[in-house]
This record gives C-alpha cells, structure tokens and sequence, in this order.
C-alpha cells in the first residue's frame, strides 16, 4: 500500500481583542473562536492591559479599538509597533477620514468600521469581515525599522540605470502602508517640482477624499483627487478617486474610467501605470510602493516596455512586499530601492536626463546635485 503523506493544516493566527464595549468584546471573542483560521488568545478592554500582555503572549494580530478608558487605541498602537511589533488592525466606530490617516501614520496595518446593529444580518457580516481582515493582516511581517523616520535610513547614491530621455510625468501607487509610503516620498519633493504627479492608492471610496486632504497637509506640492478631463499641471499631485479607476489620456489630461475592479482592485495601479506608459511613452517614470497582491505587476511592465523608468520599493522599508515584489519578479523594474531613497533618486534622474523637461534648474542647483 502507498501511504501519501499528510500534510499538516497551518496553525491557526493567535488574535488579541483590544475593545472597551463587553458585547462587542464578546461577539468579537465567539466570532473569533468559531473561525477556523484564528485563535483567541486573550480580549482586553484596555489599552494598558494590551501593551502589558502584547510582549508575553507574542499575538499574531491585534484588533484594536480606538476609544478606550485611559490611553487611546492609537496610542497603544504607537507603543506596540515601537516596543513589539505586530500587526494592528483597527477596529473604530468613528471612522472617518482623519482617524483612518491617524491610525496609519500610528503603524495600523488596516482600518475597519465597528459592525452596526450587531443582531442584524448586516451586523453579522460586518463582524465576519473583520475577521478575515484580522487572517489577512497577521500573515503581513512587521519589523521596528518601518516605524522610523527617513532621517534613521540615509539616502544612498544608488547607481543610475542608463536612461537619457527626460521625464514628463511621475506615476505612484501602493496599498496596504501605501499612506506613509505616499507622504514619505512626495514630501521630500520640491513645491516647484517639475512633472505633474498621479497616484493610485488602495482604499474604500468615502476615505479618499480625506486622504487626499491629508496628504495635501504632509507635501509641499498641492494634492486633490483627480477630476476626469482635467489637464495635469506639473507640480500638483492627482489622486485616484476610491471607486474609479484612474488613466492618463494622450493630450497629458485625467481620464476617470468605470471599468470593473482588476485583480479585485479600484483604483487599479495597473491601469494607471498602463495608460502612462500609451500617452507618455519613454517620458514615464514610475514608482510602485508596498502593497498586497499583484496589482501593478503588469502596467509597471509595460511602462518598461514602452522605455520609461520603473522604480519599486525594496522588501527592506515595504510594510508589505507583494506588489514591488511581483513587479520585480516580472523584471518590470529598473531599479529597487528604500522607501528613503526614492525621492532622491527621482531627482538625480532629472538633473542627468540629456534633456531636462520645462521647468528643471541649470546646472548648479538642487536638481544638479549641489
């Protein structure tokens, strides 16, 4: 007889529930027990409790609420990912735009809306939806370093990959640590940078609104979410709208397409990494930062393809590798790089184009490497 062997089931992801409403605690607690995929280890209704708890008990993921007794959860969340990294997913029944970027910039993985009406069907499926957030953020590697500022990782003088054409437009796009990763790198860009900006981060549609403000508060460059038909000035940042994909059309203007989700995604990094490469050619350069998934693999490919310049975010400062990983297994990239090292890098590629678009210094100022 041929014995086949078995191969053993994955061990269930340890969770820690952080939330002060004891029927929540509790539906959360017997929602969790019932998932095959994760295992209560503890539930807490304090902030302090968890930071003392979170070093014995090592969880694989933390649901975290925000308005507790005594410390709030982004607090707690700021401590946690300083003392002992883990993956965070916030659990918030105020959830609008500034506690979404808040909990990011805190070093939450995911921010997810309390379930209403917790009988309800609705009810239900919310809770069930925060469950599966929770198995898919525990599988995400956390490490103390994504928590410090640019000034801990000094740029380095990465080696340029031969390109002379000059660049006309700048294209980025992230997802899961796509909100920092956007503010770290246009925020070390010039106010009078000289392409125009569009970008494509993954996030529901009411958030991106608020995004885009926020982001607009942390870049010297004016940030808005894209319009269709408008004609891109350089020096602003255009943002993809949450529900609508976002293109580059040949007269250099924003084309917001209705398209169904790519790779279950919209905005679709790929799409917009696509329609730069069609309208702008070996004048694209393109930056693809952390993210789950595979989204941007194939529109980063053939911006390449088209002779524009790729760029993604090394596995190093990646709060998620996935999508700068795909790219990079596809050979989509020029070059992978440090969060840190992006910006610089950009602007080295405009100081030593042959051909310096409208608005680039002569030589002897920034952009030249003073």
């Amino acid at each position: 007889m041929i014995h086949t062997p078995t191969i053993p089931a994955a061990a269930p992801r340890s969770v820690l529930v952080v939330e002060d409403s004891a029927v929540l605690r509790h539906l959360l607690s017997h929602s969790i027990r019932s998932d095959a995929r994760l295992r209560l280890i503890d539930a807490v209704e304090s902030a302090e409790e968890a930071i003392r708890l979170v070093p014995h008990l090592r969880p694989d993921v933390i649901s975290m609420d925000v308005c507790l007794p005594g410390m709030d959860g982004l607090e707690a969340t700021r401590r946690i990912m300083a003392q002992c990294p883990t993956p965070i997913v916030i659990v918030s029944d105020a959830l609008d735009a500034q506690v979404s970027m808040n909990a990011l910039r805190s070093g939450a993985l995911a921010v997810i809306e309390k379930p209403r009406g917790l009988t309800s069907e609705a009810g239900r499926a919310a809770v069930s939806a925060i469950t599966t957030q929770l198995y898919i953020m525990s599988q995400v590697p956390v490490i103390r370093r994504r928590l410090l500022d640019a000034g801990a990782h000094p740029p380095q003088a990465a080696p340029l990959v031969p390109w002379t054409v000059a660049p006309r437009i700048l294209a980025l796009a992230a997802s899961t640590g796509g909100p920092r990763a956007f503010a770290q790198v246009l925020g070390a860009l010039p106010a009078d940078f000289p392409l125009p900006v569009v970008g494509g981060q993954h996030m529901g549609g009411p958030f991106m609104e608020g995004f885009a403000h926020w982001l607009d508060q942390q870049v010297p460059m004016p940030v808005a979410l894209a319009r269709h038909g408008e004609v891109l000035r350089r020096g602003h940042v255009y943002i993809a709208p949450g529900d609508r994909h976002l293109g580059v059309g040949t007269r250099g203007e924003a084309v917001l397409l209705d398209m169904p989700p790519v790779q279950g995604q919209r905005p679709s990094a790929s799409v917009l990494f696509s329609s730069v490469a069609r309208a702008y050619g070996r004048g694209a350069l393109g930056v693809l930062m952390t993210g789950m998934g595979e989204d941007g693999a194939q529109g980063l490919g053939d911006m390449r393809r088209a002779g524009g310049y790729t760029m993604t975010e090394d596995r190093s400062t990646a709060v998620i590798h996935g999508m700068p990983g795909a790219a990079e297994r596809a050979g989509a990239t020029c070059i992978s790089l440090p969060l840190p090292d992006i910006a610089p890098h950009i602007e080295r590629l405009l100081s030593d184009s042959a051909d310096p678009p409208e608005g680039v210094r002569p030589p002897g100022d920034r952009y030249h490497g003073t």
